[in-house]
């Protein structure tokens, strides 16, 4: 039996700073998953960088991604879904679908949460960024899809966790391990290690 599981019981980080600004933890890991190339990006607080591009594929891929999360102390993962300009899905949208599922599954033996956020126009807007920050082509183009995971965590965090979807493991012990969350670290919550 599968229960299922709403938004308001795993809110998103957007989600729980909006509702408690003084809410503290909750990196996020911005993934624009390509079709040869991966851009990460990284949202601590309130400043939102390019981490790197990847050109892994599939379980390596998931792998270098869960070992960057635990590198930067990320608790959940953006993954950019593909949507054409009216707001449907692409045929690559499946694609996209179908790594999230593969690392939800990963991520919440950890209990670090996937999520799914609309990604149209994130890399025109990346481009954009960067030629503004006088970027030359170069550069722009090698560093172009970690720009577009950059863009796509602003649009998470301007929303607020808005119209993004979790990707949910069919196991029952991994949505509770979820539901849990990551071990907290003493130095985010002392008051929760004081005897």
């Amino acid at each position: 039996r599968i229960r299922a599981v709403s938004l308001d019981e795993l809110p998103p980080n957007a989600l729980r700073r909006k509702i408690d600004p003084k809410w503290r933890g909750g990196f996020s890991l911005g993934v624009d998953l390509g079709m040869s190339r991966t851009g990460v990006a990284l949202s601590k607080g309130f400043s939102v960088r390019p981490v790197t591009v990847l050109e892994f594929r599939g379980q390596k891929l998931e792998l270098e991604l869960l070992d960057i999360a635990l590198q930067e102390e990320a608790d959940e993962f953006i993954i950019g879904l593909p949507k054409s300009c009216d707001g449907m899905e692409t045929p690559q949208s499946n694609k996209v679908r179908s790594v999230a599922g593969r690392l939800a599954v990963r991520a919440a033996e950890r209990g670090w949460r996937v999520y799914l956020q609309d990604e149209h126009g994130t890399t025109a807007e990346a481009a954009d960024r960067m030629i503004s920050m006088g970027i030359n082509r170069s550069t722009r183009q090698g560093k172009i899809d970690a720009y577009a995971a950059m863009m796509l965590l602003e649009r998470y965090f301007s929303l607020a966790g808005h119209g993004t979807e979790l990707v949910l493991p069919k196991n029952l012990d991994l949505q509770e391990k979820l539901h849990r969350g990551p071990p907290k670290d003493i130095d985010f919550f002392p008051e929760e290690f004081e005897g």
